[in-house]
Parts: C-alpha cells; sequence; structure tokens
C-alpha cells in the first residue's frame, strides 16, 4: 500500500535524548558529572521508559514530565549525585534537545514529495513543542501528536489510532519510524509500515511482531516512503 503518511516517534528518533547530559557535562565545574554522564544518561533514558510502561500496566497515568523528573532522580541517586543545581540544568536542557544531523534535510525531502509528516509520542504537548521549536524543524511537520489525549503511553493500540483518525489514513498508508524497537514492534502489530532507527546496533526484541525495516539512522526514510 502507498505510503501517504510518515510519523515519527520523537526521543531518540528525532531527537538526542543523550544532548542534556552531554552538554551538561562539558559546562566549567562539573568535573565529577562528566566522569559518569553517559551512564547517567542511559540509566536515566531506562528508567523513563519504564516507568511509562508501568504505569500504563497499572492504569496510573501522569504526564511525561513528570516521568522525566522521576527518571532523573533515580538515575542521580544510583550514580551518587545529589547537586540539585546540576538536576535544575539536566532539566532545562531536556526542553532544548537538538535534532539528530539528518533530521531536517530528512524531513524536507519527505514534504517535497507532499506526504504527510508528524511526530507521535509520549511527550506532553508542551515538551514537544519546545523540542520542536529547538531544533527548528516546526515547519517540516503537520502535526505534533501525543499520548496525553488518550491518558495512555505508547505501546498500547489507542495510541497508535491517533494516526489514522487525525490523517484520515488506513494503517497500511502509514510508515512509522522509531529508535525503540519494541515500538516499532508493536506498531508493525498494529498494521503501520514501520522503520527501526537502531542507532546503537541492538538485537531485536523478541515480541510476537517486527519492524520492516532496520536502519542505523533516517537518512533512507525519504526513499523507503517512495518505495512502498
Amino acid at each position: 500500500m502507498t505510503v501517504t503518511t510518515c510519523v515519527f516517534d520523537a526521543y531518540g528518533t528525532l531527537f538526542d535524548v543523550a544532548a542534556a547530559a552531554r552538554e551538561a557535562a562539558a559546562e566549567p565545574g562539573r568535573a565529577a558529572f562528566a566522569a559518569v554522564w553517559q551512564k547517567l544518561a542511559a540509566d536515566w533514558r531506562s528508567k523513563q521508559l519504564q516507568y511509562t510502561w508501568l504505569r500504563a500496566i497499572a492504569d496510573a497515568h501522569t504526564d511525561f514530565w513528570t516521568v522525566t523528573q522521576d527518571g532523573l532522580d533515580w538515575a542521580l541517586e544510583a550514580n551518587g549525585l545529589t547537586d540539585p543545581d546540576l538536576r535544575e540544568r539536566l532539566l532545562a536542557l531536556y526542553w532544548q534537545l537538538s535534532a539528530y544531523p539528518e533530521v531536517p534535510a530528512m524531513l524536507g525531502a519527505l514534504k517535497a514529495a507532499g506526504l504527510n509528516t508528524a511526530i507521535l509520542s509520549n511527550g506532553s504537548p508542551d515538551m514537544l513543542q519546545g523540542a520542536v521549536k529547538s531544533a527548528g524543524i516546526t515547519d517540516m511537520l503537520d502535526d505534533v501528536l501525543s499520548v496525553e489525549s488518550v491518558g495512555v503511553y505508547k505501546p498500547h493500540h489507542s495510541v497508535y489510532a491517533l494516526v489514522e483518525k487525525r490523517f484520515s489514513c488506513k494503517p497500511g498508508q502509514v510508515l512509522f519510524v522509531s529508535s525503540n524497537g519494541w515500538d516499532a514492534a508493536a506498531a508493525a502489530g498494529y498494521g503501520f509500515q514501520t522503520a527501526w532507527a537502531n542507532r546503537a546496533a541492538e538485537p531485536i526484541d523478541r515480541l510476537p511482531w517486527k519492524p520492516d525495516h532496520i536502519l542505523s539512522d533516517l537518512t533512507p526514510i525519504p526513499a523507503l516512503a517512495a518505495a512502498s
């Protein structure tokens, strides 16, 4: 089925979730943090995702900003860091995450081809708008869809259904792209064509579904969409 709509996860897919910790580690006076920033960034992201799954299963939804802060607090304690200023700096930088280098040209090519483009994310609307604006890609997106409109996190099927409702398309007309293997797999199970941006060269998740394409970055997306 011909692709009419390309939809992207946000954090880790379009936006570099390690950027906040990396930038803070490079600032003067943060030698202790610089020694552990990579582990903290990984711990932060891991807990952030785990808390979305646990809240979805327990029917205890809260906004993604709360989950992001909770994940950071766990990561700071796990790494023996107690500096309140560092915590506030990391949270401030999370609102200004940089996009991966290939993102602007990739989105521009999709728009030039006449395709719909959107974000579908666990992020809360204000967080997503901040990241989109900071990355300078506002004009390259037709919409930014948040799980807050359904009150449950991915991979719940009601989240993926937001795309059909917004763009009046069939699942098979959607190319969904995520850096999370489980997200790309669940979207494939929903009926989307899917691509996994496997930047870390991880193994495929053992789930009932698999992504249609596995990429090292987002550069091939316009060609994949055109070939579908």
